[in-house]
């Protein structure tokens, strides 16, 4: 019996002879166990299957699959069916990325925050643990917070405050009305949100101010009530709307931004006032919401509620005093020193008289006189404006005014 070999066997035959004569036959040069049936492209080393093949050298399998697949994509043209569907995909692909990372952002807050939450608990910002108080004090600075705060819409600017109507007692004018007109009324004010638009004016008729005082009234209380009034429009610009959220806060920020009912004192000119409150709102304090423009923007809305007329300045000092009564109620509940709590007091309670006097007083007065006094605001408005547009045009030696002095001319100018 004739011994196998895995020796190559050299015949004199052609290379090209067939297949079928086993005297031809060459081993395969890597398993050295089969007949090889096969010859790389590259190396022309003999090989008998596809393991042996990608065994035979690295080098030369790997070279000739990326040449392949090159050619392949350089023959590949992208249409623009192909151009639409990658581009979903990318989109797609971008959807869940973003969901993704709002996921995470959830999952920054701990178990036991997400227990309050969900049992109805009230979070505040001392409960949040270290890494929670960063987490929302980044949020805070990017300003996502302020996408879930829907803007609010000033009451003084609705079509509805056009018509504000009072009774001769400076009370809400209430009409009879029969059974079936009481139906279609609270549908159609429903439909329309006139029912919470205005705010109520006061329940009790107004006191004559010749009982509240002995003496005349003083002729700077249309200065003043513009002081008041100011500081009532920035109050609710600055809560959104919502004092009742935080009736004491709401409260400081009117005496704080009033010099009337904050410090007792008591401007001659509206040019004071305007002078007074400007300076207030571009304080460090509250130059945050917009400094000098916002300002503008609140003396706008200060002439509005004045155009109006009386009816609706008795509806915005009645929200006033109502604001200073909530502010008292939440003062009880708060534990503070002694003295602070009745020096508190003190003044809310004074807020609220000054304010109620004011009502009286707006109660009183024609309708000409708010006219006057909106076109006085109005003029004064306009020298604001004007002199701060010369202010930051460039001077006559080429250079900008200095800001420092530029404040200290303000006072000057509108003296």
């Amino acid at each position: 019996m004739a011994e196998k070999t895995n020796s190559v066997i050299i015949s004199d035959t052609p290379s090209n002879s067939s297949l079928l004569n086993p005297q031809c036959r060459i081993v395969c040069h890597v398993c050295h166990k089969q007949f090889s049936q096969y010859t790389c492209p590259r190396c022309n080393s003999r090989y008998c299957s596809l393991h042996c093949y990608k065994s035979h050298s690295t080098r030369c399998t790997e070279s000739f699959m990326r040449e392949n697949v090159v050619e392949e994509l350089r023959q590949t043209k992208p249409d623009d069916e192909s151009k639409r569907k990658m581009m979903d995909i990318l989109k797609r692909y971008h959807s869940e990325e973003e969901m993704d990372s709002m996921e995470e952002d959830d999952c920054l807050l701990s178990e036991e925050t997400i227990q309050k939450i969900l049992s109805g608990d009230s979070i505040c910002y001392e409960d949040l643990s270290a890494e929670e108080q960063k987490q929302f004090q980044r949020t805070v600075a990017s300003g996502e917070l302020s996408k879930l705060i829907q803007p609010w819409d000033p009451w003084w600017l609705k079509p509805s405050a056009r018509t504000i109507s009072l009774s001769k007692e400076g009370t809400q004018l209430i009409q009879p009305l029969s059974k079936q007109e009481v139906p279609l009324l609270h549908e159609d004010r429903a439909a329309e949100g006139q029912s919470s638009e205005i705010p109520p004016g006061p329940e009790a008729p107004l006191v004559p101010v010749a009982k509240l005082i002995s003496a005349e009234p003083s002729p700077l209380l249309a200065v003043h009530l513009v002081d008041i009034i100011y500081s009532y429009c920035f109050t609710l610009r600055l809560y959104n709307g919502d004092w009742p959220s935080d009736a004491i806060g709401s409260a400081m920020v009117v005496l704080s931004i009033s010099s009337v009912l904050g410090q007792g004192r008591q401007p001659e000119t509206v040019t004071e006032v305007v002078s007074y409150c400007l300076e207030q709102t571009c304080s460090p304090e509250y130059r945050r919401m917009g400094g000098l423009q916002f300002g503008l923007g609140i003396i706008s809305d200060v002439i509005q509620i004045i155009s109006l007329g009386g009816p609706a300045l008795i509806c915005a000092l009645c929200d006033l005093q109502r604001l200073f009564q909530a502010g008292e109620r939440e003062l009880k509940a708060e534990r503070l020193k002694k003295s602070t709590k009745s020096e508190t007091r003190s003044k809310l309670k004074l807020g609220e008289r000054k304010v109620y006097f004011m009502m009286c007083w707006v109660h009183e007065q024609p309708m000409e006189a708010w006219h006057s006094l909106s076109a006085i605001l109005e003029t004064e408005k306009s020298k604001v404006m004007d002199y701060y547009s010369s202010s930051n045009t460039i001077n006559s030696a080429g250079k900008k005014n200095n800001p420092e002095s530029r404040g200290k001319l303000f006072i000057e100018e509108i003296k």
